[in-house]
């Protein structure tokens, strides 16, 4: 820690408008006394002549002089105060500030993944304090259920809907065996995501469409840089890598720009186990993994439940040990001392008036 002055102007006119204060006070003293000066017939010397008199004389000066020392103390002190005292205090600092975007394809093979991400989340949101998320999905096309957000009785309602909306999604076989009013449910929620024909699931695209969702991203070259950002950000890219058609943005391009918004993705295999080894998955894994995010499938015997948590408790644990340095008001000390100064020039004061 170090000692600094957020107003020292503030103490510098203090003392001046003290000091005037003092400075005419003395001369009214003066004049008022230059004047009864004629009529005095004694002096108080005359009166003083006896030992014990003498002696309560010197006693009376002396605490009189540490009055006015102890007054003059008191006011230094205050003016200290009225410059605010402030340390700057570097050290390592707890801090929940992060941006969250899950971002979830819902092509038709990665729907049972999406649902278990999704339920995974609406347990963990219950302990968040300070972040904020959000979720996209996307196929050929994205959209988005919910911005970023720190109300999480909206984030919860959200999820329960798309919890609900998957429910008992396995696969095709599953979809043609629904209900007209659970299809209709699973229509509603994917809709705007398949706006282009012959295309699905483009991951490029989806990606950039969920960074778009953070402060500090823009598309292309110019800007986004996120040399001011204030809050760490992570996207959560849930999907199984299979492209079909041609993206605006590859995976790769996708990656460049959020790497350069200081943006982390980071990766989860929603996909069957026995397509974990392809070359499109281990593709994806190189290129989460060369831009420092984390990439996890089941090939371990893990659910999705479990590598979820495994991202949220990583990322945690980065965010809540930030170094950091502030400047906060540090007037502790200075009205300690204030304090003590006051309660002893009180204690002076009653024994000069006895």
């Amino acid at each position: 820690m170090s000692l600094s002055w957020q107003w020292p102007w503030a103490a510098a006119a203090g003392a001046l408008a003290a000091a005037g204060v003092i400075l005419l006070v003395v001369a009214l003293s003066r004049r008022r006394h230059g004047g009864d000066d004629a009529l005095r017939a004694f002096h108080l010397d005359d009166d003083l002549n006896t030992e014990r008199a003498s002696r309560l004389f010197r006693t009376w000066r002396a605490l009189n002089r540490l009055a006015v020392l102890l007054l003059a103390c008191a006011l230094t002190l205050a003016c200290a105060l009225t410059a605010r005292p402030s340390s700057v205090d570097a050290g390592e600092e707890r801090s929940a500030t992060r941006d969250i975007v899950l971002c979830l394809d819902v092509s038709g093979s990665t729907l049972p993944y999406d649902r278990q991400v999704i339920e995974t989340y609406r347990d963990i949101v219950a302990n968040f304090q300070g972040e904020r998320i959000g979720m996209s999905i996307f196929n050929s096309t994205s959209r988005t259920v919910f911005p970023l957000t720190d109300d999480y009785s909206l984030v919860t309602r959200q999820l329960d809907a798309a919890a609900k909306a998957l429910k008992g999604v396995e696969s095709q076989d599953d979809i043609d065996k629904m209900s007209d009013a659970d299809y209709q449910r699973l229509s509603d929620w994917l809709e705007g995501t398949q706006n282009r024909k012959d295309t699905t699931s483009l991951i490029g695209d989806g990606l950039v469409s969920c960074a778009a969702m953070l402060p500090g991203f823009a598309y292309g070259t110019a800007g986004g840089d996120g040399s001011t950002r204030s809050r760490a950000a992570s996207i959560v890219l849930a999907t199984d890598n299979v492209v079909s058609g041609t993206p605006t943005y590859t995976l790769e391009q996708a990656l460049e720009l959020t790497a350069k918004a200081r943006i982390t993705v980071d990766g989860l295999f929603s996909g069957p186990r026995q397509s974990e080894g392809d070359e499109t998955t281990t593709r994806m894994k190189d290129l989460v993994e060369s831009h420092d995010g984390v990439f996890l499938t089941q090939s371990d015997g893990t659910s999705v439940e479990a590598l979820v948590r495994d991202i949220e408790s990583r990322r945690r644990a980065q965010s809540e040990t930030a170094s950091k340095a502030a400047v906060t008001d540090d007037p502790a000390w200075w009205t300690a001392a204030l304090l003590a100064v006051v309660l002893i020039w009180l204690a002076l004061a009653w024994r000069l008036r006895r």
